[in-house]
């Protein structure tokens, strides 16, 4: 059994995807869109070129899901956050910098006494991550 995370956008996975695909070093490897679903008669011209269902597969096997539902059903994210434990202190860096473009910062990155790097930050999308890269083990 897997456990995958659905997340939902509010019009702009497929910009979303995009980004954690370069940043996660994944591959969009399923994207449907309205208008190529059972549902393109349900939704508006301009909500027909919106995700329906995207899978980012990442280089471990795990997989993001995501969608953009439509506006009336969408909900701002909250109750979780997606955890990213990069292998080194300049990498952590990378990737709280890019997460944290258009976004808000919640925890600066910085050592603790858990960790070489830890920060939180809400993506420009609205997804809650932590970076959090633990020294290596001695």
């Amino acid at each position: 059994m897997t456990i995958s995370t659905n997340l939902a956008f509010d019009g702009r996975c497929a910009e979303a995807f995009a980004l954690y695909a370069r940043l996660l070093g994944g591959r969009i490897t399923f994207a449907l869109r309205y208008r190529d679903s059972p549902l393109a008669g349900t939704v508006t011209e301009a909500w027909a070129f919106k995700i329906a269902h995207a899978t980012l597969t990442l280089p471990d096997g795990s997989r993001l899901l995501g969608s953009d539902p439509v506006p009336a059903a969408y909900e701002r994210p909250h109750g979780f956050t997606l955890t990213v434990n990069p292998p080194d202190a300049a990498t952590a860096s990378a990737m709280f910098a890019t997460l944290a473009e258009g976004g808000l910062v919640t925890q600066p990155l910085e050592a603790t006494f858990w960790a070489a790097a830890f920060g939180t930050v809400i993506d420009r999308f609205g997804i809650p991550w932590a970076i959090n890269c633990e020294p290596p083990q001695a």
